[in-house]
């Protein structure tokens, strides 16, 4: 399920079922597709940005779509963020509460594989729920190709019309493209259901992504204690993760277009604000744990 997209196994699935070559729970499924696609597209407009037109301006270097494509990259760039901050807050808290440097050890090295376990599941489950669910769609629409080819091409015809297109070059355009059953479910797949069969994400990529980088992160805040401890392990904690947040907020600028610097500043404000709540709420509660 996690390879390349496959038209022909979509088809085949199609062999020993009822007389409409549907089986009654792909008959219930598709029975939900309209509701299933039209949440995907409510998604999809949540909190959209304002219309982008063309316009001019300086394009520095080919744009690379690469880099939103893929589940494991999203996962990989929240992982490490997430590592970095969750156990620079608690190392932090810990650290407040005047316990000592074994008992931050171990609470750093525990947050570090909880948040990472739990981080790679959730991405896991997350993901294959996800693709799933779009294969199931893109399932049904290679049934209704086979049993219906001139329904869809019509369907087909209908949504290059809706775009400006004249009616003829519509029909004819609808009409090549369904001469070809791979073309044909791939065009349908991303113009009617607007998916890209060939990125549905990879759920073990997205997991061993999270689990990876945020191990990464996690692992900042917690290098300074394997050496020293006290003051001097929470300045040197502090100023490793500052870096960090720094480096990983001016990263991900590459990706998302922003300014370095104020993607950067952002993402240690953030982090230095966590953990100075925590540290504040540790140091009022000052347990005084020594191990």
């Amino acid at each position: 399920m996690d390879g390349s997209f496959d038209p022909a196994r979509y088809a085949s699935r199609g062999m020993g079922t009822s007389g409409d070559g549907l089986t009654p729970k792909e008959a219930r499924t598709k029975r939900r597709v309209p509701l299933l696609t039209q949440t995907l597209r409510g998604l999809r407009r949540r909190k959209r940005p304002a219309p982008i037109t063309p316009h001019p301006g300086d394009l520095p270097s080919e744009q690379s779509t690469s880099a939103g494509k893929s589940g494991a990259l999203r996962a990989g760039i929240f992982g490490i963020n997430d590592g970095l901050v969750s156990n620079l807050s608690l190392i932090m808290g810990v650290a407040g509460a005047g316990t000592s440097r074994s008992v931050i050890l171990l609470t750093g090295v525990a947050g570090l594989l909880a948040g990472a376990f739990s981080m790679s599941a959730g991405e896991y489950v997350s993901m294959r729920t996800q693709r799933e669910t779009l294969e199931r769609l893109i399932h049904l629409e290679a049934h209704e190709i086979a049993l219906d080819p001139e329904g869809e091409r019509e369907e087909l015809t209908a949504i290059y019309v809706d775009r400006g297109i004249a009616p003829d070059l519509a029909d004819q355009v609808a009409e090549a493209l369904m001469r070809d059953p791979e073309t044909a479910l791939r065009t349908h797949a991303r113009e009617e259901l607007g998916l890209d069969p060939d990125e549905l994400g990879s759920p073990w990529g997205a997991a061993a992504s999270s689990f990876f980088t945020f191990t990464v992160g996690a692992f900042v805040p917690l290098v300074a204690f394997l050496f020293t401890q006290g003051t001097t392990a929470l300045v040197i904690a502090s100023a490793l993760s500052g870096i960090t947040l720094l480096a990983v907020g001016g990263a991900m600028s590459v990706f998302t277009g922003r300014s370095p610097v104020i993607s950067a500043l952002r993402m240690l404000l953030i982090g230095a604000g966590a953990a100075t709540v925590t540290y504040l709420v540790g140091t009022l509660l000052h347990v005084g744990v020594t191990g």
